[in-house]
């Protein structure tokens, strides 16, 4: 049967209605899931082998700090410019430049000599994955229709849990078996196999549309404006000891005047005709502008959670990779289940029900602080169990609710670029407090790793308390304006 694709695929007048289906579609969709899956399985791996990477490089702390946020800023950074080339340029061809470019990168990484060659590769792996990101959204959209479309996203919502759940574990067993000098090697190789596969199947099935070439100009200017507003906002955060004799936050002074200076550039470079990079009209989506909000903040706690438990673990109480990430294990399953179980209720209760799930985070997470500020000792990963498993629930009852929530009065136009915008909100979030708990974690060490677990933790805590708050303002504003769109 004939298919046609979307407007944007095609670069031709053709609607965006099913009038036929790609035969190939769920073989694509497997290789979005299996692509999804290793760029989000890199957040979480990586965690665990910190501690074989300072050993086998030498690296100090502020590298660590950039293994881990550097991948995360790199790839919040390029969502929205590199995601639209695919609807420039084609999806499926932009697919395979990504795919590409992000299993060389982990090689790059694989192979590093050094530490700043480490963090190099990991920019570079976190902008590849940044770029196929977008994609494998956009194809996931444009191949499925109806309830197909719901099957679909669901499945790749299971992967995200799933990748969240086994990072630690594989992690900490690739390490226990390749031995701490050089297991950290292996967990970058383990994306070359699986990424050179998926690239000679993706060859062979993904669709060949060219893309709009209406859309193929880029606003280097946004992009350059936002990027240095960014830098100058997190390496304040993960550089403890200045640069040039000079206190790095002396940096943040910059960041008020390039954001102003980039939502100035937006909206001329809008009125002008181009393509901004933010598309700024959306924020006047009250659900949307609470949403984003909230998800950059929840992101910014829960993923610190992970690095400065695991270094925790690791060198403070002398874990094995494989003991750190059987530990870190309670969180992840409990988001991956409860995330699966949330679809109904948020169509009912709408944002009610992340407002229930961060309740469970902040309950979980503060309960972790408490028990290991009174020093735990080899029994921390079982102590820590129970409420490491309810903070996960909470995590599950989060994520996916608050993006159906914080996308539903958007229209389908804009989908793609909203949640685009919504994800680099999310990795930015991931940043900045990934470098705000690892900096002071670092910084209160010499008082012990007891303090410094509390206090990494209490940054984690603030965060997820913080986007509690922007989730009860928002019922608040809502309930003043007679409006449902919160739940």
């Amino acid at each position: 049967m004939r298919w046609v694709v979307s407007r944007a695929e095609s670069g031709s007048s053709a609607t965006t209605e099913e009038t036929g289906k790609y035969p190939h579609r769920w073989r694509v969709l497997a290789l979005c899931l299996l692509a999804g899956f290793m760029t989000l399985l890199d957040v979480s791996i990586v965690n665990v082998a910190l501690p074989s990477i300072q050993q086998g490089l030498d690296a100090p702390s502020v590298a660590l700090s950039w293994v881990i946020s550097g991948y995360a800023l790199a790839f919040g950074l390029v969502l929205v410019p590199l995601g639209k080339l695919g609807d420039a340029h084609g999806r499926g061809r932009m697919f395979l430049i990504s795919l590409a470019a992000f299993t060389v990168a982990s090689g790059l990484a694989g192979i590093a000599q050094n530490p700043v060659w480490l963090v190099v590769a990991r920019l570079l792996q976190g902008a590849a994955g940044g770029m196929l990101n977008p994609q494998v959204l956009g194809l996931i959209q444009q191949q499925f229709h109806g309830r197909e479309r719901g099957t679909a996203f669901g499945l790749f919502g299971a992967v995200v849990g799933i990748s969240t759940a086994v990072g630690p574990l594989l992690g900490g067993l690739i390490i226990e078996l390749a031995g701490a000098q050089h297991g950290w090697r292996w967990v970058f190789f383990v994306n070359l196999p699986i990424g050179l596969a998926a690239l000679v199947v993706a060859a062979r099935i993904m669709p060949r549309g060219v893309g709009d070439r209406r859309l193929r100009g880029a606003d280097v200017l946004g992009v350059s404006l936002l990027g240095a507003a960014l830098v100058c906002l997190l390496l304040p955060l993960v550089d403890q000891e200045g640069f040039a004799g000079r206190p790095s936050w002396l940096l943040w002074a910059a960041v008020p005047v390039l954001l102003s200076l980039f939502v100035t550039w937006e909206h001329r470079y809008s009125r002008r005709g181009g393509s901004p990079l933010v598309d700024l009209r959306l924020f006047r989506i009250s659900s949307y502008t609470f949403g984003s909000t909230l998800g950059m903040l929840y992101f910014a706690g829960f993923t610190s959670i992970f690095f400065v438990l695991a270094v925790y673990f690791q060198r403070g109480l002398d874990y094995s990779a494989l003991q750190a990430g059987l530990s870190l294990t309670p969180f992840a399953l409990g988001s991956a289940v409860s995330s699966a179980l949330s679809g109904r209720a948020v169509h009912r209760l709408g944002r009610k029900v992340v407002l229930l799930g961060l309740a469970g985070a902040l309950l979980g997470v503060l309960t972790t602080e408490i028990l290991l500020a009174r020093h735990q000792g080899s029994a921390a990963g079982l102590v820590t169990a129970l409420p490491l498993l309810v903070g996960g629930v909470g995590s599950g009852l989060v994520i996916s609710p608050n993006q159906t929530v914080t996308l539903s009065e958007i229209d389908v136009t804009r989908g793609g670029t909203a949640a685009g915008i919504q994800q680099t909100g999310q990795r930015i979030g991931t940043a900045i407090g990934t470098a705000a708990a690892s900096g002071l974690f670092f910084a209160t060490l010499p008082r012990g790793y007891d303090t410094a677990i509390s206090h990494g933790l209490l940054v984690a805590v603030s965060f997820v308390a913080a986007a509690m708050l922007v989730g009860l303002l928002e019922l608040v504003v809502t309930r003043r304006r007679g409006g449902t769109s919160a739940g």
